[in-house]
């Protein structure tokens, strides 16, 4: 894995910028600590930080130029079909000079242009430039495992892995209100849009040009094809024969992404997907290693006793990191401090602390990610199919709504969580399909997310009418993707678009790199993610199981013991920490009275009411509001106020 960033400067005033690059190149340098380059042209100017993966020789350096002089490459990620593709460019004449991925990238992309990127098996997230048309070629990889921002205005272009690197070219922080809003609700913002107004996320299966006369467009390469209405879907007698497909391509995904020139392991959460990974790598790699982590003081969390029995019958080497409540106190402020953009999932914490350990052992790390997302494996998931089936039940909810308000509700005991759960089950039953949605995918509604900011309580009447509507024009993109048929593979397409790339990979990769760590996510590889799509929802949930065919097709690889169990997250005890160890954050630094009137973005009012809930005996999901809102302030302080 690497760090990539660049400029190009479209007049003398925009090349004013160029000499930002190696500062930029320096905040990348997490994601590549091996080795770091840099290329400039004229008014164009490029940066490269290493992870050495595949070919660790000085000869894969990059910035790679091809041998004519004319193309120059910076890339992040892994081409797991270069070998193959590499063959076939030897045969049409091309000499290599290295035996990297990246070489053989360049001149897939000299011989093909654009093309190139259809015949690309891996992730990545890179930029060409053509030195003859002065012309730089972006990318990013189908489903958006690999970050690509940039920022534009009428005197230059500039890119990045991460925000931090375009903000090291001193662009304007000016923040983006709606960003924020839609923030406050799901604990993350959706792409295309970033925290500050002007920079963009290049989206997931797309590529964009730019050249010295700043010419910019944006191109769609990729998208997940669904059948129409089902038509030539499986049918339920075609079961057994999806299963040997299935099984195939997620055999040969796993083998391809074992090829590494560094130690390579896997994580082992204990669940289904992480499971079927390891089992799988442990077929074809002997001594695979295997990694989870424990809870020590919080047993309701723990998984680690299914992740020992998953690496006993696999045989993996199997390595367990116990935390303590302290130990994941430790690393919130490492967590914090690496956020660029504010990132509210609180299991970044627990991903960043497994990165770090797993790091100590391998560079390369295979992981789950991806199979919830295509396979229904997600609470809300079998809430939406019960929502859609249940019937009586749901009148019956619906009835006692304003009840179940008042029962206890958090995320720290079973009792708490399974009432926390069932009341916003009878909040979104209600609905219909794309609010429904909606709401499950929030943490806040509108209107609570609308309370605690202060800008939009006091603005004036056009410009809330004006924010109110590119709002709801953003959320009708996010929501397109949920047809009027009502298929339920709409949900599980919308999660691949929304909550699989901005909020899961983006987790794992800025936690990951945090550590110099690489991962791979078998389940999203391409052949195997259009296959998913062609099966009807009746092949992944009904009443009685989530991600059925995936558990049906790798039963005999996996212990009894998976089949029957609740799914658990990365949980932290978010309440806990609030209420002792991080509650002089809250109340003296962070969310203090006095600051909050300063910064003059939320509403006092709403923060002292959300302070209040989390501190009474009923918080439900006040603490990853408040969670939020720290990473927020926290940000805000390092990014914004001075």
């Amino acid at each position: 894995m690497c760090g990539i960033t660049g400029i190009v400067a479209f007049n003398n005033e925009g090349a004013k910028f160029l000499v930002h690059t190696d500062l930029a190149i320096e905040t990348l340098k997490k994601r590549g600590p091996d080795s770091c380059g840099s290329y400039n042209h004229n008014r164009v100017s490029l940066g490269h930080t290493r992870l050495s993966i595949i070919d660790t020789s000085e000869a894969a350096s990059q910035p790679f130029t091809d041998s004519t002089g004319r193309y120059t490459i910076v890339y992040n990620g892994e081409i797991y079909n270069y070998k193959e593709l590499r063959r076939e460019l030897i045969k049409k004449g091309v000499s290599f000079k290295s035996e990297s991925d990246t070489e053989v990238l360049l001149h897939l992309y000299i011989e093909h242009g654009e093309n190139c990127l259809h015949l690309l098996n891996g992730f990545f997230a890179f930029a060409i430039y053509d030195k003859q048309n002065e012309r730089l070629f972006l990318a990013r990889d189908r489903f958006g495992i690999k970050p690509l921002l940039y920022y534009l205005d009428d005197d230059k272009f500039i890119f990045g892995s991460e925000l931090k690197a375009l903000l090291a070219y001193k662009i304007p922080r000016k923040l983006d209100t709606i960003s924020l809003f839609m923030y406050l609700q799901m604990n993350y913002i959706p792409g295309p849009h970033s925290i500050l107004q002007k920079v963009r996320k290049i989206e997931s299966g797309t590529f964009a040009t730019i050249d010295i006369e700043s010419n910019f467009s944006e191109h769609k390469y990729y998208q997940i094809h669904r059948p129409v209405d089902n038509e030539g879907s499986p049918s339920l007698s075609d079961y057994e024969s999806v299963k040997v497909r299935l099984h195939s391509l997620m055999e040969l995904a796993v083998k391809d992404r074992l090829v590494a020139d560094v130690p390579l392991g896997t994580f082992l959460s204990g669940g289904i997907d992480s499971s079927i990974i390891t089992a799988l790598a442990a077929k074809h790699k002997k001594d695979i290693q295997s990694f989870s982590i424990g809870f020590k003081d919080e047993p309701y969390f723990d998984e680690t006793k299914y992740a020992e029995l998953v690496a006993k019958k696999v045989k993996s080497k199997h390595t367990v990191f116990y935390l303590s409540n302290q130990d994941l106190l430790e690393h919130v402020f490492e967590v914090l401090d690496y956020m660029d953009e504010p990132f509210g999932d609180s299991s970044a914490i627990p991903v960043n602390i497994l990165s770090k350990f797993t790091k100590e052992h391998v560079t390369v790390a295979l992981s789950g990610d991806g199979a919830d997302e295509m396979f229904a494996g997600y609470n809300k998931h079998y809430a939406e199919f019960r929502a859609r089936n249940a019937g009586l039940v749901n009148q019956l909810l619906k009835g006692v709504s304003p009840l179940l308000d008042l029962l206890p509700q958090s995320r720290n005991s079973k009792i708490a969580n399974l009432s926390r759960q069932i009341n916003r089950y009878s909040k979104g039953a209600k609905l219909k399909h794309k609010e429904r949605y909606w709401k499950w995918a929030s943490i806040l509604d509108e209107e609570e997310a609308n309370y605690l900011l202060k800008e939009r309580q006091q603005e004036k009447k056009q410009r809330a009418s004006d924010e109110g509507f590119r709002y709801k024009k953003r959320k009708e993109m996010l929501l397109k993707t949920i047809r009027k048929t009502g298929d339920f593979n709409d949900v599980l397409y919308t999660d691949m678009n929304l909550v699989l790339k901005d909020d899961m990979l983006k987790k794992v990769d800025s936690m990951s790199m945090a550590r110099s760590l690489e991962v791979r996510t078998p389940f999203l590889d391409h052949n195997l993610v259009d296959f998913a799509f062609t099966l009807p929802a009746e092949f992944k949930i009904n009443s009685s199981s989530r991600k059925k065919i995936l558990r049906d097709t790798f039963k005999s690889y996996l212990p009894d013991e998976l089949y029957n169990r609740g799914k658990m997250g990365f949980e932290v005890p978010l309440l806990k920490w609030f209420r002792e160890d991080l509650r002089d954050l809250i109340n003296n630094d962070l969310l203090k009275d006095s600051f909050i009137e300063e910064q003059g973005i939320f509403n006092l009012d709403a923060i002292k009411n959300l302070k209040l809930r989390l501190y009474s005996n009923n918080p439900k999901d006040t603490p990853a509001t408040v969670w939020a809102i720290i990473v927020f302030q926290y940000w805000w302080k390092k990014y914004m106020q001075n």
